[in-house]
């Protein structure tokens, strides 16, 4: 069975300093990728660079800072960024596709899927799907953040068998490797704990969004559904293949769990929650290490307004986000007969399910 590889590229290596597209550091790319496919992966690549390459084109003299010259940076830029693959990988006989995605598109459940099928499709007939947010009509609460969470997205609803994140040092170090000379860099990662959060630090190059913290972010989503992920440096000719076969340049960050389904997934990394539940230790238990359901009797406090089949989060008393989950219940059920036995609940409102969250429709996020 082929093996699928989610490969992640920034701004900041597809662009030059100035502002516009580096088209050496493209063509570099396109036969990296194309190494990739003729060694019989599946690739799909996750793109950043619109805004980049394209602001100095409608002669915005630096990056602009307000939205709608972003978004017309990025429309003008996507044309041009996808030419520039075209013809590159067509140099190595790839054909690419182009897929842009929201937010909103990974929030509902059949579009996830259709996007899923399509990708699919495309993977099956060996083409490369090049993947960007739509920053023409991504806004505000709608928008991924960065590309490195787009990636860890895309990487979990292909149920990859790992996700490359290119960045500009060679990994994960003990500390910045710029100002401490005897900074060491971390070659495995087991568990993204928060001493690994804590030394990734801040926001990197000014030209992408990224930086070493928004990567963790992106390889702690991914792992938590299955993906390994590798951050680290390509920059001559085999690096991918050296990534993807476990000896590259940067930090390898495992995972112990299996691939989720696609609802699963969308549950747990795509809805976006309407409310929050609070529960006891007793529900905690259950829901987190036992593989219960959610009753009722177990919540202490209802937030948010929402309704059934709604996704909501689930907190413990200390305010630690436990999991997500599909309610079968709306925030006034809740907040009538919350605390309360099975057979209590019953007799005051009349529901489809007792249980508030069924474990089928339950995903844990805690890492405890």
């Amino acid at each position: 069975m082929q093996q699928t590889i989610v490969v992640k590229i920034g701004s900041s290596s597809l662009t030059t300093a100035d502002g516009g597209l580096n088209r050496a550091h493209i063509s570099f790319f396109a036969s990296e990728l194309g190494a990739l496919s003729a060694s019989g992966y599946k690739v799909l690549l996750v793109t950043s660079g619109a805004v980049a390459a394209g602001y100095l084109q409608i002669g915005y003299p630096q990056r602009p800072k307000l939205l709608h010259e972003k978004q017309a940076s990025a429309a003008v830029g996507q044309a041009l960024l996808m030419q520039a693959y075209n013809d590159e990988l067509a140099r190595h006989g790839v054909v690419a596709a182009q897929i842009l995605l929201t937010r909103y598109d990974f929030s509902n459940l059949q579009r996830v899927q259709n996007a899923r099928d399509t990708i699919d499709e495309l993977l099956h007939r060996n083409i490369i799907p090049i993947i960007n947010e739509n920053d023409v009509v991504s806004v505000g609460e709608l928008k991924f953040g960065d590309n490195d969470t787009l990636s860890a997205l895309v990487a979990s609803l292909v149920k990859a068998q790992q996700l490359v994140i290119i960045t500009d040092t060679d990994g994960l170090y003990t500390a910045d490797p710029r100002k401490h000379a005897d900074a060491e860099r971390i070659a495995r990662v087991e568990t993204i704990d928060d001493t690994i959060r804590q030394i990734a630090g801040g926001a990197g190059s000014d030209v992408g969004t990224g930086g070493m913290r928004s990567k963790i972010i992106a390889a702690e989503l991914a792992t938590r559904a299955g993906v390994p992920v590798f951050v680290g440096k390509v920059e001559t000719s085999g690096d991918t293949l050296l990534a993807v076969g476990g000896t590259g340049k940067g930090t390898y960050f495992e995972t112990v769990r299996s691939n989720l389904s696609t609802k699963k997934q969308w549950i747990g990394f795509h809805s976006l929650p309407q409310g929050s539940v609070t529960v006891d230790a007793g529900a905690e238990q259950a829901l987190v290490h036992s593989g219960k359901s959610l009753l009722p009797v177990g919540v202490v406090e209802v937030n948010g307004e929402f309704e059934p089949g709604d996704a909501i989060d689930v907190r413990n008393q200390a305010g630690a986000l436990l999991g997500r989950g599909i309610s079968n219940y709306a925030t006034w059920q809740i907040r009538a007969v919350k605390g309360l036995s099975s057979d209590e609940v019953a007799k005051r409102i009349d529901v489809e399910r007792l249980e508030l969250i069924h474990r089928d429709e339950w995903l844990t996020l805690s890492q405890d």
